[in-house]
């Protein structure tokens, strides 16, 4: 008898790349007498779980969906059962399916099959349309659309680290991203802020990216990385436009942090419930001047320490009761210390979203949540 998780299994793998959930539904109900199936994938905001299907409601934070994706665990909620579509720490959305057939195996099967889902549609993404457009609430404007493409992805976890980033307006941004790898038991990460409006912004941002995962993969050194970066969108600008950026390279195994700071944005350091600034000496954004020489600063990190990057477009923001500011700030990455990464990035904006009330942020916010382990990487 062929194994029926077996089954399951070649038929996400064989399904056409825009039938994916159909496909699991068909085969849900002949191998495992599942009824209703829907797949939820979670917005650009981080404020909907949109039903791909169209047999449910989009769902908000609280319903037992979201208790599903927040706590990356399954949830119950009367016959129905719901499952973290995750891969590697990058949360995608939510399989739910119903009614529940009295099979004490069943759960542990449907959880492998979320998993197996969630890398089928990540392997599916540049093939089809159909998933990126389900989880707009709402269009988004060229610049955001060239910025959500740059992105890595918004989570990832494993056993040494968890990091998580996420951009305001989601539907709106302009030149503000951010950019990880893990390779070798290192860890690459930037961010950075184009400047100016709209897409001439995103097109800056997007040169800096570039140039600087062309150096990174060159297996070139973090200062080398910026000076060619730099050279890169000065040559196409002559200084008349920068891009603001800080590279990170975090060493998995020891917790030592190399860092270029090229006027970017601010670094606080959660340890042992204390928030820290983290302090670096600021040197010229990437493209400002010609043949700029960075230096490379260090600092360690200890087990369980916590780095939260956040740029001016979050400390700076203004509402009519005055400025968000660094007081608020502090409080607030010190009050989520006990949060996921991604709940955590999700959070601040949600409470900076909530502090400027109806109106539009004035500057691009971006917010990155890094935490260290201090367990060694897994080969």
């Amino acid at each position: 008898m062929i194994d029926r998780l077996l089954v399951v299994r070649r038929i996400l793998a064989d399904a056409a790349a825009d039938a994916i959930p159909e496909r699991l539904a068909e085969g849900l109900a002949s191998q495992y007498a599942v009824a209703r199936t829907e797949l939820f994938l979670v917005d650009y905001r981080l404020t909907a779980l949109v039903p791909v299907l169209g047999e449910a409601v989009r769902t908000r934070p609280g319903d037992p969906a979201w208790r599903c994706f927040d706590h990356q665990s399954e949830v119950h909620d009367g016959d129905v059962i719901f499952l973290p579509v995750s891969a590697r720490g990058e949360r995608i959305g939510v399989l739910a399916c119903a009614p529940l057939p009295d099979d004490p195996g069943l759960s542990t099967e449907l959880a492998e099959i979320a998993v197996a889902l969630a890398h089928e549609l990540q392997a599916a993404a540049s093939g089809t349309d159909r998933y990126q457009s389900v989880a707009r609430t709402r269009r988004l404007t060229l610049a955001a659309e060239m910025q959500w493409e740059l992105l890595p992805a918004r989570s990832r976890i494993r056993p040494s680290f968890g990091l998580a980033g996420q951009l305001e307006p989601s539907y709106n941004v302009r030149g503000d991203s951010f950019d990880w790898a893990d390779q070798d038991g290192r860890l690459s990460l930037s961010v950075l802020n184009g400047m100016g409006e709209g897409v001439t912004a995103a097109l800056l941002t997007s040169l800096a990216t570039y140039a600087l995962r062309n150096a990174r993969r060159a297996g070139i050194p973090l200062a080398d990385q910026a000076a060619l970066a730099d050279q890169a969108v000065f040559a196409e600008h002559r200084g008349a436009t920068y891009v603001s950026a800080l590279l990170l390279e975090l060493d998995l195994t020891t917790g030592e942090m190399l860092a270029v700071d090229a006027g970017s944005p601010r670094l606080l350091l959660l340890r042992d419930g204390q928030v820290h600034d983290e302090k670096l000496t600021k040197e010229f954004p990437l493209g400002m001047f010609e043949d700029t020489d960075y230096q490379v600063q260090r600092f360690r990190l200890e087990p369980g320490d916590r780095l939260m990057l956040v740029s001016d477009g979050i400390y700076d923001a203004v509402a009519e009761t005055g400025r968000y500011g660094d007081a608020a700030l502090a409080r607030f990455v010190r009050r989520a210390g006990t949060l996921a990464p991604l709940q955590a990035v999700r959070s601040l904006l949600g409470d900076l979203r909530a502090f400027v009330g109806d109106a539009e942020l004035e500057d691009d916010a971006v917010a990155v949540c890094l935490d260290w382990t201090g367990r060694p990487p897994q080969p």
